[in-house]
């Protein structure tokens, strides 16, 4: 029996960087009806509020949803009818330098320093600093065409890796990088999460598009809950009717 569905959010409940859809909005609070739900991914709070708490349907159950930006540093629950900050681990002054010194220097190597790019590349989000390989606001069609064998992600991983040693270093959505302290990623956000809802790692379900070795949704594989890799947003949807159908009453 899963007593909560956790989700990554983009590729898996939105294209990237995209609010959900129309579609996804109801199929979401049709799930809210008959489970508790969470949404862990990379972004900050406010791409979660633009993404997902804003696009919910009016009447949706929001207090049985878990936003959880920066994968997992940080909570947010619907209390008192506001979306509110339950816990956040940041970074401080120190650590923020280190980690974009070490970006600098590995895109250097790397030859990717003078790319065009839209927007900011390497963003703080307080308790993460997430490298986006072409800006956070790139269009989709060209990041998708920017790393899509995840190569190029992966070499900056294994530099980042030897430069930051002491941080978690994973790849995310379609071409991000994020940095959080060590031992911080998915793996971690669910541990916590499971803390926080009273809710075994056993009942729990994730769902995501990046559950391979190295990707950021796999270490939900590494710390035991069940998973289900969907290509892309369309099979979420599938998967959320086949669960809806399962768990809703007779």
């Amino acid at each position: 029996m899963k007593w909560l569905i956790a989700f990554d959010l983009d590729g898996t409940l939105v294209e990237s960087k995209r609010p959900l859809s129309n579609e996804m909005a109801e199929s979401l609070a049709r799930l809210l009806d008959v489970v508790d739900v969470a949404v862990i991914s990379g972004g900050d709070w406010p791409q979660f509020d633009k993404q997902v708490a804003s696009r919910l349907p009016k009447g949706a159950a929001r207090e049985r949803l878990w936003l959880m930006p920066t994968t997992g540093t940080k909570l947010y629950r619907f209390v008192n009818d506001a979306w509110r900050t339950i816990y956040a681990e940041l970074f401080d002054d120190a650590e923020k330098a280190n980690i974009r010194t070490a970006f600098d220097r590995a895109l250097a190597d790397a030859g990717l320093a003078d790319e065009r790019i839209w927007g900011e590349r390497i963003e703080d989000r307080g308790s993460q600093i997430t490298f986006s390989g072409l800006g956070q606001a790139a269009p989709l069609k060209e990041k998708e065409a920017w790393d899509p064998n995840r190569a190029k992600r992966t070499a900056l991983q294994k530099t980042l890796r030897g430069a930051l040693p002491n941080l978690s270093i994973n790849l995310g959505g379609t071409t991000s990088i994020d940095v959080t302290r060590a031992g911080v990623d998915k793996g971690y956000g669910l541990n916590r999460l499971s803390k926080e809802a009273g809710v075994p790692l056993a009942g729990m379900l994730f769902i995501g598009d990046a559950i391979y070795p190295g990707g950021n949704d796999y270490p939900a594989v590494e710390a035991g809950v069940d998973t289900v890799k969907v290509r892309d947003v369309a099979e979420t949807q599938a998967v959320m009717a086949a669960i809806i159908a399962c768990l809703k009453r007779p």
